[in-house]
């Protein structure tokens, strides 16, 4: 088959992509396989090429797949073959180092060269010394790897339990998926653009999963760049004992540490707010990573917006760059989500319990207990992973019993990983949240200004004061500046309405619901 067209190739190559995403192959690799573009199509063979030296090692171990899908799309056999072929800047890919010495190569020409003729291992000694020198200089560049990890003192071993949060492992769903795709992009080098990537979220719904997933998956697979993970605590600490040490150089030392990494990555800059000091080094280490063409992954349970709001907020400086590159939301699991969680949770514990031999939680839970389970589960992921122990404990309990875990048990174990307080919300608790989530006034809230921010605040006090507390229409229009029952059924109309079609309003209105009841 002879096609001239580089669109056919690409075609072919699209088509065999979609066949192997039915396979269900991991997320990660199928993201190295997109990284692949294809370049020509001739006598059966489709040529691709790649400018990342991982993406051709693991497209190797799985060709005989990849080619099968390929004939399947192109409905006669193929082949493909994968070239690397470095980008503007980046140096040529090198051999694999010998695992001999030069002594020892050269010993083994010579005793060879003496059992043999020695013109015809001609060829032979200069594929050795050659494949000897660049395997040196990639040797080379593995000791220097190794050297520049151990004289950052930022860089720490990851430890066995934070190991386990990798992107296989992360539960999916429409809530969080876009922030899973783009973690995986910065994660295996194939989305620059997306710097720094700035994800934001309530604790408890992955975000600390998804920034250990990228530190994983870098140590993983691409030893080369220096990834640090640090909290903002720690971030803060860093500072605050170069700042106090005895010797001047300290916080020179410090920032060189800084600015000697590939991918930065910072959990919870929510609690930098108000450390004035801490923030300018972040601006400055920020800033000299991004003009180096390195990678910062950042984590709030705010926006950057949101994080310059109050007297004590990030000034306009910081928060644009913290929005100069691609923001993402995760959001509150939906039921749907909820039970896809319970369900993951639920068979892990039974598999680690049947591996490690614990019988306590070795039983199975009724499909119809884990859909109530999702029913009465709360939105923190944490604590919906510590819910289906307890549940499953339960439910192994049950078994021996010769029964099986009932409703009421189910519901005494989510009242207490969700207690209830009894506190009765009132209409001025909720518009107390809103003006402080907005920053406007109680008079701007109540009055009859109409700029469009204080308009969308006063619709959601409207809207969370006929969730949350027992008070009539009228009584709420009374709270809101003597409006009629009229307008009070048209904001909740408007909210109900943007909360469908809209998900970062649906997740501002959630922020607000759970600052009120406190995440019960």
């Amino acid at each position: 088959m002879e096609l001239s067209f580089e669109s056919d190739a690409e075609a072919l190559w699209q088509d065999a992509l979609d066949l192997l995403a039915a396979r269900e192959l991991p997320e990660a690799l199928l993201a190295m396989l997109r990284n692949c573009e294809p370049t020509s199509m001739s006598d059966g063979v489709l040529s691709l090429k790649t400018a990342m030296r991982l993406v051709v090692k693991n497209v190797s171990k799985i060709q005989p797949l990849i080619e099968e899908c390929v004939s399947q799309a192109a409905f006669e056999p193929m082949t493909i073959e994968v070239s690397f072929e470095p980008a503007v800047g980046q140096p040529t890919p090198q051999p694999r180092a010998s695992v001999m010495t030069r002594n020892e190569a050269n010993q083994w020409i010579a005793e060879t060269e003496h059992r043999s003729a020695a013109p015809a291992l001609a060829p032979t000694r200069a594929i050795i010394e050659d494949t000897w020198d660049e395997g040196s200089d990639e040797a080379a560049r593995e000791a220097e790897n190794r050297r520049r990890r151990e004289r950052n003192p930022l860089v720490e071993d990851i430890s066995p339990t934070t190991s386990k949060l990798t992107f296989e492992r992360f539960v999916r769903g429409d809530e969080n998926d876009i922030a899973y795709q783009a973690a995986l992009q910065v994660a295996n080098g194939m989305n620059t653009t997306y710097n720094p990537l700035f994800i934001y979220g309530k604790s408890g719904l992955g975000k600390t999963h998804l920034l250990r997933a990228i530190q994983n998956y870098i140590a993983r697979n691409d030893a080369s760049r220096l990834c640090i993970y640090r909290d903002a605590s720690m971030f803060i600490t860093d500072y605050t004992e170069a700042m106090r040490h005895s010797e001047r150089s300290a916080a020179s030392v410090l920032r060189q540490n800084y600015a000697d990494i590939d991918v930065l990555i910072i959990d919870d800059i929510q609690k930098m707010v108000g450390k004035a000091g801490t923030i300018g080094f972040f601006f400055d280490t920020f800033n000299e990573l991004i003009s180096n063409g390195k990678q910062i992954v950042l984590a709030a349970d705010r926006t950057p917006a949101q994080l310059g709001m109050g007297k004590d907020g990030f000034d306009e400086r910081v928060t644009s760059r913290l929005s100069s590159g691609f923001t993402t939301p995760i959001q509150v699991p939906s039921y749907e989500l909820k039970l896809r969680l319970i369900d993951t949770f639920c068979e892990r514990m039974r598999e680690d319990a049947q591996r490690e031999n614990v019988p306590a939680l070795s039983g199975e839970i009724p499909e119809a207990a884990r859909q109530y389970m999702a029913e009465r589960a709360g939105t923190n992921i944490r604590v919906i992973e510590g819910f289906c122990q307890r549940c499953l404990f339960a439910a192994t309990s049950a078994e021996r019993r010769g029964t099986e875990i009932t409703r009421e048990e189910i519901d005494a174990i989510s009242k207490e990983c969700w207690p209830t307080t009894g506190r009765t919300v009132s209409i001025e608790d909720v518009q107390r949240a809103v003006e402080r989530y907005y920053d406007i006034d109680h008079s701007s809230l109540v009055g009859t200004k109409r700029h469009k921010s204080i308009m969308e605040a006063r619709h959601v006090a409207i809207w969370l004061s006929r969730e949350l507390c027992d008070r009539t229409l009228a009584d709420i229009g009374k709270h809101f500046g003597g409006r009629s029952h009229a307008t009070i059924m048209h904001s909740i109309s408007v909210v109900d309405e943007a909360r469908k079609d809209d998900k970062l309003f649906y997740d501002r209105l959630t922020q607000i619901r759970e600052s009120i009841t406190g995440n019960l």
